[in-house]
């Protein structure tokens, strides 16, 4: 029988035994085996963490930006020569194909620490100068202070990335606290982490809900990070507007996928099959909402259950795997509740339930890919965001109503647009109501841009200097020079 850890937290740099009594088990979403025990971080946790995080501030923000940039990239270095061995440990965690998880994941990581590196040097502000005779006003960009970052488990160390590295760069110090379901990546982050930067620094605690609430609630945290739910998003807001605090949103989304009768067919429905059911479609910008024109509607509907169908999911070691399960039974339940409560009129061309990942994985979260087409704008699976490996198709009449379909949801973080025309694409984009949108293609990223939505998927950017501004604040000094 394998040996089950027992984690710990991270303050100021030493492993700390988190002092609550409530017990998560940290289960392999593959085989449902438990893999390590993680009790929960007390506000007395915090506090310790706090004050770790407010000593190492106190250093970190007086470092010069050549020395935090220089951190950064011999944390990426790291990163990129251990890569095969996060990937593993978040493979073992969340059951994500391997080959994937270090193909898809580990370079753009990389890359993006070492874009916060670059971006820690080049801070941008407006020019000193004489706005007022006699004196001179200087803009300052400082850090903020002590960030909280709170992750979720679909992306357990790459958006704990999005949370240090710019809040690092700007010359902050963090505490993050990684979903009870995927703690264990970040815990390996933090051991390699702390090994460039000061002690207080980089901290980690564990916990679920009231442990995120306990940090939202603390005094010496200066900004609160959030990537989750909507849910999770307002209840954030609402504790930090007692103390005002700055917050940071990333939340769900309902990406639209517009498809007109003139696009690539082929290309269109390998692209959306790729972008829906990568990481079992627990991607808040994946591809799950296909709005299709009514020439290539059914032939559409055809290539995406074939699509289906051909999506090899299974074991995560094996190099043939494209999609793992979903990351627990809970979550498993969530998405079939939506395929179960499908429509009369709705029609599931493929897919539907539980999946089978064969000897091994009887005990997994599994789901297949699925396809429901025939759905209207208002039926729940068209509304409200599922979380899982499942693509929605509705046929639309002409380009007004598939932009009114397109933005006709609470959420507003990325939308696609297939099509031919020029023109039509351009108009799309101008008028979805999506903080990315892409056109031909579904869901790449890179650092150099903002990632960040409107309306009910929250406010602020990740990457790029908007998301590195974030984790900034400006300060004007005016000097009389005539005295």
């Amino acid at each position: 029988m394998a040996t089950i850890q027992s984690l710990q937290n991270v303050i100021g740099g030493a492993r700390v035994t988190p002092s609550g009594d409530v017990i998560h088990e940290v289960r392999n979403a593959a085989t449902g085996a438990t893999i390590a025990h993680a009790a929960t971080s007390t506000a007395a946790d915090v506090d310790a963490a706090v004050e770790a995080a407010r000593s190492g501030f106190a250093h970190w923000r007086d470092a010069t930006p050549s020395e935090r940039s220089l951190a950064l990239l011999r944390i990426a270095d790291e990163l990129e020569e251990r890569g095969e061995e996060l990937a593993r440990i978040e493979s073992e965690n969340t059951g994500k194909p391997l080959a994937l998880t270090i193909s898809e994941e580990i370079p753009p990581a990389a890359d993006q620490i070492r874009f916060m590196a670059a971006a820690a040097r080049i801070l941008e502000g407006v020019a000193s100068g004489e706005y007022l005779a006699g004196h001179t006003s200087t803009i300052r960009r400082e850090p903020i202070g002590v960030t909280a970052g709170i992750t979720p488990w679909n992306y357990p160390f790459m958006m704990a990335v999005w949370k240090f590295a710019p809040a690092i760069a700007a010359g902050n110090a963090v505490i993050l606290k990684p979903s009870e379901h995927t703690p264990l990546s970040t815990l390996w982050l933090a051991e390699l982490i702390n090994r460039h930067v000061p002690e207080g620094v980089f901290n980690v605690v564990l916990g679920a809900g009231e442990t995120g609430e306990a940090l939202v609630r603390h005094p010496g945290i200066d900004m609160i990070s959030l990537t989750g739910s909507v849910r999770a998003g307002q209840a954030v807001a609402a504790t930090a507007a007692t103390s005002l605090k700055r917050v940071h949103l990333e939340l769900g989304g309902k990406a639209p996928v517009v498809v007109f009768d003139d696009a690539d067919l082929a290309a269109a429905a390998e692209g959306i099959a790729g972008a829906g059911y990568f990481n079992a479609g627990q991607d808040c910008t994946a591809a799950t909402r296909v709005i299709a024109g009514p020439g290539i509607y059914e032939e559409l509907v055809e290539a995406l259950g074939v699509q289906a169908q051909a999506t090899v999911y299974g074991d995560p070691d094996s190099d043939d795997t494209f999609m793992g399960p979903v990351i627990s039974e809970a979550q498993r339940a969530r998405v079939q509740g939506f395929l179960d409560r499908t429509p009369s009129h709705g029609r599931i061309v493929a897919g539907g339930g539980n999946g089978t990942a064969g000897s091994g994985f009887e005990d997994g979260f599994w789901f297949e890919p699925t396809v429901v087409a025939d759905l209207r704008q208002d039926d729940e699976l068209i509304q409200d965001e599922i979380f899982g490996p499942v693509i929605t198709v509705q046929r639309f009449a002409d380009e007004a109503q598939a932009l009114a379909w397109a933005n006709g949801v609470r959420y507003g973080l990325a939308a696609s647009v297939w099509t031919k025309d020029f023109g039509r694409a351009s108009r799309m984009a101008r008028n979805l109501d999506f903080g990315a949108v892409w056109i031909n293609t579904h869901i790449p990223l890179v650092a150099e841009m903002p990632h960040g939505g409107f309306k009910a998927s929250g406010y602020g950017k990740d990457l790029s200097k908007y998301g590195f501004e974030d984790y900034t604040r400006v300060k004007h000094v005016m000097a009389n020079i005539e005295s």
